[in-house]
């Protein structure tokens, strides 16, 4: 354990929580897209996507994870209208206490993100890895509604007619549009990278494509209608790549089910998790380490 980064991590908790927990994972994306892309470039980003996108500085593992259990412990005491609030800047509230939640959680964060690591099965070496800043992103998620929230995991529905759990009918077919098009795009670029013999490219090509979509959310932080798609991207990407290096340019296909996929489950965890509720649960999270897990269990088999 690196007890410099695991210092580190208290500070990101707390930029996490002044700014607000969607900007700072906006923060991550840029990181990752600019590391993604010099690293593409063949000019090295290690240090943008290790230690700034995923590391102390702004993972969302830490920066995300404390400004969501800041903004739910500001919204358990009344100092926030609503600990969802993913977007405000708690530095608007000027409480110490509140930044100081952000901390410790960024330091949870840090520990329960290396803590997995090691997991035989789901850690760093594992046949079935998993998303460790995804995977710590809902675990702690998870703690912040049972410590600050009041509506449970499932939300406390009060409304007069059946709650919907899953999107049907037109919004069925729209996820499937929405993560097959997005597969598409992600599936067919990797394999034209590999075709092409783009080696550095196409091996952080998942990086980009996460770091890209997680940029998109300062239209959603500005007040569009632009939706969260890194849990689209992400697995899309992953699966593309471990498709294409098993099967050639046809493994892009795995690429559109995984975007697929990703989108229907992103709207079942939020539906379910995510709403009627008092703090905040991460849909994309969740999404992206279910599915990494699924992804690199099937990888290990395909490649076996």
């Amino acid at each position: 354990m690196d007890i410099l980064a695991l210092i580190a991590a208290f500070g990101g908790g707390i930029i996490g929580a002044y700014m607000g927990a969607l900007p700072a994972f906006i923060m991550t994306g840029i990181y990752a897209l600019v590391g993604g892309v010099l690293t593409a470039a063949g000019v090295g980003g290690d240090v943008a996507v290790n230690y700034l996108a995923f590391g102390s500085f702004v993972g969302p593992h830490i920066a995300f994870a404390g400004g969501v259990a800041a903004a739910g412990y500001a919204g358990r005491k009344g100092k926030l209208a609503s600990g969802t609030d993913i977007l405000s800047s708690l530095n608007g509230l000027g409480e110490p206490d509140v930044l100081l939640v952000g901390g410790i959680f960024g330091v949870l964060g840090f520990l329960i993100h290396y803590c997995i690591g090691l997991l035989p099965v789901i850690g760093s070496a594992g046949p079935a890895t998993t998303d460790l800043p995804g995977i710590t992103v809902f675990i702690l998620a998870v703690v912040t509604r049972l410590a600050f929230g009041k509506t449970g995991l499932t939300g406390k529905y009060t409304g007069s007619g059946k709650r919907e759990w899953f999107a049907t009918g037109k919004g069925f077919i729209y996820n499937v549009v929405l993560g097959g098009g997005i597969g598409i795009v992600v599936g067919f670029i990797a394999a034209f990278l590999y075709e092409n013999e783009f080696t550095a490219a196409f091996s952080i090509f998942p990086i980009v494509c996460f770091g890209f979509a997680a940029i998109t959310l300062i239209f959603t932080q500005t007040g569009f209608a632009t939706p969260a798609t890194h849990h689209i991207f992400l697995p899309s990407g992953l699966a593309a790549v471990a498709g294409i290096t098993a099967w050639g340019p046809a493994g892009a296909l795995l690429g559109v089910l995984f975007g697929i996929l990703g989108s229907l489950l992103g709207d079942l965890v939020g539906k379910s998790l995510n709403s009627h509720c008092d703090t905040h649960i991460d849909p994309p999270a969740t999404t992206i380490f279910i599915l990494t897990i699924v992804i690199n269990a099937v990888s290990s088999v395909i490649n076996a």
